[in-house]
């Protein structure tokens, strides 16, 4: 099972392709750039250099989220297009689940963080054991203080992973909770660990490219100061 997988969420950009859970291409930047202008030329790229082609692929897959709304929208869209185009089925998967699985090999707890800013972070928290996950919290929008108190509950080694992995870090230490950050090249969201969770979800989790959507957790700062005018007037 081929399977191409996208990864657009945050301020790094990375695409891959997997063949029945095992690596076969990958491509990652985090330089700045807005994801529209990288993220479908790095997937062309990738695959022209690795001679293979979306119609080869048995599945396209997207961090779907939570994340920056304007990456997720980017991600998603591209992935609607490209399956649309090609007939193929998606998968939608946690970007969270995703940050966790490239750490799958590591024995404890996996504390996913990805800034939310204004002092929360979007988290879920894994168990991992013989290479597999088991999830322990649920995808949600936490503040730092909310989620303190809940790790603090937890035992055994904890390993935080995100882009928001050192404010957590930061934060937990303070309060005398014992944790590690992920390595550097582990860290960061990528389309390998997409590939890898969306892989599990196959074929049960596929969904058409009209019906894949963002999964935001939250309402944008838009639709915050929105509801806050109408609130007050």
């Amino acid at each position: 099972m081929k399977l191409l997988a996208l990864e657009s969420s945050a301020k790094a950009a990375s695409c891959a392709v997997l063949e029945d859970g095992a690596l076969l291409a990958a491509a990652w930047q985090a330089t700045g750039l807005t994801h529209s202008r990288t993220l479908l030329p790095m997937v062309e790229d990738m695959l022209h250099n690795s001679e293979l082609t979306i119609q080869e692929m048995d599945a396209v897959a997207v961090a779907a989220g939570p994340g920056s709304f304007t990456g997720l929208r980017i991600g998603v869209s591209a992935v609607k297009g490209l399956a649309w185009a090609a007939e193929k089925p998606c998968l939608a998967v946690s970007t969270l689940e995703a940050m966790a699985r490239p750490l799958a090999h590591m024995n404890g707890i996996i504390v996913c963080a990805m800034d939310a800013r204004r002092r929360q972070i979007y988290n879920a928290v894994f168990r991992a054991e013989g290479g597999e996950l088991i999830r322990l919290r649920e995808d949600r929008a936490v503040s730092l203080e909310e989620a303190a108190a809940d790790l603090a509950e937890l035992e055994g080694p904890m390993t935080i992973v995100g882009d928001g992995a050192g404010l957590c870090f930061e934060f937990l230490s303070e309060r005398s909770i014992l944790c590690a950050l992920a390595p550097q090249h582990l860290r960061l969201q990528s389309a390998v660990g997409v590939g890898l969770a969306a892989w599990r979800q196959w074929p049960a989790g596929a969904v058409s490219a009209q019906e894949l959507a963002p999964v935001y957790l939250r309402l944008s700062q838009a639709e915050r100061e929105r509801l806050a005018r109408e609130a007050g007037e």
